[in-house]
Parts: structure tokens; C-alpha cells; sequence
């Protein structure tokens, strides 16, 4: 075993700054502020992932760096850094900042703050910025509301969601604003706020003298699916929950498996833990045992694996195991993988666990992808087909001098919607359907379609 690293903090010296978005009333009591938001970014320079977003160059970047904010719906999971990146704003902005969250404010409250921007617009030219905390949560008349003002500059909107956007909000609110996108964040952003609130003098745990082991640091990172708020919340709790030794506390991994409720699972990203265990559960769902695929799941999950992968691999063992046996099973496992895109961790795993154990539970078969195969390698060996001539395109003018469609027989003006031609030029037969599921029907079908033209031919010959 290699040496221990660890990560310490250094002591305290001054208090915060104080919160732009504070409440105006007076707090009756000292509430202890949590750590996520004691070490919310001041600066951009502070402000950890986004690149795509508030990196160098970036549209957003520049309009914050300049003073030319305009209305923006900032969209993405929780602990991403919406409502840090709006804090941020607040404090680069010369505009004067006004809170509201949808969840309890009203159509009366908007007119107010909306009143009181115009009313500081005429008085002294100073322009209002709304931030408006889960904006999802507004009704149609609430969005309306908002829209005539919006449009004229004042106030500036920033509105902050979990939601898809275009779902959930009124399409002429998003045509007034820029829609950005937030990405849960990478585990090395997630470990730079960590250790930085270990470090932190003033808002972090330099008063507690605490340090925390590596392995305890990249557990938090893993398991908090690019949540931050998450990740700190369970620093702080491993560190105000551990017992100091001399004077000092060390957090463990034990102790963050602890604070986050969720034990460290061996399961490296990209190794070996990785590819072997999606090798068990595809292998598990084309084996039919729906226990397995759930357990090999639920592993991969819980690993922290990207879900979108998971159903990735859903979708294609529908195809490839399943296939024609059972072609319901395909638009399940394609409900999945949206079902993953839109809602995300962590419910999607839901849905995922239901189209795993439908494939998993399916009569199978991959004659259609050994069809596939079996043609693929007739090309690679240099055996090229030419299309039959009256299968080529006529619907362009001088098709017809070339010859092209002469002779084609339209299938739906013949009994059974079906007629005799050549398709293809060579009597390979690629698709064998199996005996099992939907392929029994298919492969009955094509025996009767088979045996009606040879009894075609039978009495062509005589």
C-alpha cells in the first residue's frame, strides 16, 4: 500500500461577504448556513465547470464580464450551478438584483417587483435583474405576466429550473430569453470544490482543522452524480460528525460512506470493472434471467454509471437478442433511453430496470442481425449486385429512355398485396426466422408466400 494522501485545512480569519440575495426582512435567530452555500462562487474565476457556458469566450462569459446581461433560463440538474452562476451575476452586474421563488410567490408579487423595477428605472436609470428560483413552477398567467416587460429590457430575467425548458415554459418567455444548458458536473470539478472547502480560511472547515483522506474525497465525487451542493453537504456532515483527535479531525472513507449513505462500490469508469460488468448484464439479458440483469443493474447504477449508457446497451441487445421475436421489445428498451435522457438520475433508473427485465423475460433471437452478417460479408468478399433494372429510380425525367422501373410490378394491386419479382439478383437466403415469438408468424408467412409462387410456377410450366 502506497502512502495515505491527504487534503488539510488551513484556519479561519474573516467572515463572508454578505449575500446579495439575502432577505430584506430581519432574521429573528442565527441559522447555521450550510456548507454548499457558504462556498458558493464569487467570482467566475471561482466558479468550477459550465465550460460551455462561462468558459473563455464563451457568449454568457462575455455579456457578465461586460455588463450587458439579457434574459437567460439557466436549466439543468440540482447542484449544478445555477443559482451560484446567478449569484455571480449579481455581484458583476450594476443592475440592482431582486429574488423571488416560484414556489411561493405570486402573480401579485411579480407585478410588484416589476413595479418597482420601472420604478427605479425612471427615478435613476438603474435596471433591475429578476431571478426567479425554480421558474418552472409558474403558470401560463404567471409567464404572461412577465413577457410584455421581459421583452422591453426591464427587468432582466434569470430564471433557474430543473426542468426541460421548452417543456415547461411558454415558448414566447423562451423566445425573449438565451436558454443554457447545465451538465452535471465532472468528478475532478466536484473534487476542486472539496478540497477548496478544506482550504477555504473564511466560509470552509478551517475552524474544525480538518483533513480528509484521498479515497474519501473522489468517493464523494463518484457518488454524488455531479451534484456539488450533495457532495459538500456530506463533507460537512463527515467532518462535524467525526471525532477529533488532537484537536484535529481526519475524515475517512468510512466516514463519507456514512455521511452520504452510500457505500464505496469497487467499479473503476473505465477499466476492467467497467466493461466486465456490462458484459454480465448484457450476457444476463440475452441468457432470459431477470434476476441477474437486475442485480448487475442496480451495480452499475449505484456505481454512479451513466444511465444513458446503461440504456444504450438496453436498446442494443433488444435488437440483437430479441429482435424479431418479440419487436415490441425494441420500443420499450427506445421508451428507456428517453425515458433516461429526460427525466435522469435518479428515477430513470426506473423505467430502466423495467425495459431490462422485458428484454431479459423475451423470447429471443438474432436471426435479423446474423442476416445482416451473412449479406455484409457477401459485399466484403467482393460480390456487389447490381440493382435490377426495373427497381431503379423512374421518377425523374428520361428515367424511362434509360428503361428504368419498366416492368415493375406494384405489390398492392395483387391478391395478398404480394407478387412475384426479382428483388435481388442471386437466391442467397440471408433472414432464417427462428420458431420462436413473432418469428413463428413471420416465418409461417413467408413458407406460404413461398409455397403460393412455386404453386404459380407449377402451373406456368405446365
Amino acid at each position: 500500500m502506497g502512502a495515505r494522501r491527504t487534503i488539510r485545512s488551513s484556519r479561519p480569519t474573516a467572515s463572508s461577504a454578505p449575500d446579495l440575495f439575502a432577505p430584506s426582512r430581519p432574521v429573528q435567530a442565527a441559522v447555521p448556513i450550510p456548507l454548499a452555500v457558504r462556498m458558493r462562487p464569487r467570482t467566475l474565476e471561482e466558479y468550477a465547470g459550465q465550460e460551455h457556458i462561462v468558459g473563455p469566450g464563451q457568449l454568457l462569459r462575455r455579456a457578465i464580464e461586460a455588463d450587458r446581461i439579457t434574459s437567460a433560463i439557466l436549466y439543468g440538474p440540482p447542484g449544478t450551478g445555477k443559482t451560484a452562476l446567478a449569484h455571480i451575476i449579481a455581484g458583476a452586474t450594476k443592475a440592482h438584483v431582486e429574488s423571488l421563488n416560484a414556489t411561493s410567490a405570486g402573480v401579485a408579487e411579480l407585478r410588484e417587483a416589476i413595479l418597482r423595477a420601472k420604478e427605479r428605472a425612471r427615478v435613476n436609470g438603474t435596471r433591475t435583474i429578476l431571478f426567479i428560483d425554480e421558474i418552472h413552477r409558474f403558470n401560463k398567467a404567471q409567464q404572461d405576466v412577465l413577457m410584455p416587460d421581459i421583452e422591453q429590457g426591464n427587468p432582466i430575467l434569470i430564471g433557474a429550473t430543473t426542468f426541460n425548458p421548452f417543456f415547461a415554459l411558454a415558448p414566447a418567455l423562451l423566445s425573449r430569453s438565451i436558454v443554457c444548458e447545465f451538465k452535471p458536473l465532472a468528478e475532478a470539478d466536484i473534487l476542486v470544490l472539496l478540497k477548496r472547502a478544506l482550504a477555504d480560511p473564511e466560509r470552509g472547515l478551517g475552524a474544525l482543522q480538518a483533513c480528509a483522506d484521498e479515497a474519501a474525497l473522489r468517493h464523494l465525487a463518484t457518488v454524488s452524480d455531479g451534484d456539488a451542493r450533495r457532495a459538500l453537504n456530506a463533507l460537512e456532515v463527515a467532518a462535524l460528525t467525526t471525532t477529533k483527535t488532537n484537536g484535529a479531525v481526519h475524515i475517512t472513507l468510512k466516514d463519507v460512506e456514512s455521511s452520504i449513505q452510500k457505500k464505496a462500490v469497487v467499479y473503476d469508469q473505465a477499466g476492467d470493472q467497467h466493461y466486465d460488468t456490462i458484459s454480465a448484464f448484457i450476457k444476463s439479458m440475452r441468457g432470459s434471467d431477470p434476476n441477474a440483469t437486475l442485480y448487475w443493474l442496480a451495480k452499475m447504477v449505484y456505481a454512479g454509471e451513466d444511465p444513458r449508457f446503461i440504456a444504450r446497451r438496453i436498446v442494443i441487445c433488444a435488437s440483437e437478442d430479441v429482435g424479431n421475436a418479440d419487436p415490441q421489445a425494441l420500443l420499450v428498451a427506445a421508451a428507456a433511453l428517453q425515458a433516461a435522457e429526460f427525466v435522469g438520475l435518479p428515477e430513470c433508473r426506473i423505467p430502466l430496470a423495467q425495459a431490462a427485465v422485458y428484454i431479459a423475460c423475451a423470447p429471443k433471437s438474432n436471426a435479423a442481425y446474423m442476416g445482416l452478417e451473412k449479406a455484409t460479408a457477401d459485399i466484403k468478399a467482393g460480390r456487389t449486385l447490381q440493382v435490377p433494372t426495373h427497381l431503379k429510380d423512374a421518377s425523374y425525367k428520361g428515367a424511362e429512355q434509360l428503361g428504368h422501373g419498366a416492368g415493375y410490378q406494384y405489390a398492392h394491386n395483387f391478391p395478398g398485396h404480394h407478387v412475384e419479382q426479382e428483388y435481388v439478383p442471386t437466391s442467397t437466403v440471408y433472414y432464417e426466422p427462428t420458431e420462436l415469438g413473432f418469428e413463428q408468424t413471420i416465418r409461417q408467412r413467408l413458407e406460404q408466400l413461398k409455397s403460393r409462387a412455386s404453386r404459380r410456377a407449377d402451373k406456368t410450366t405446365k
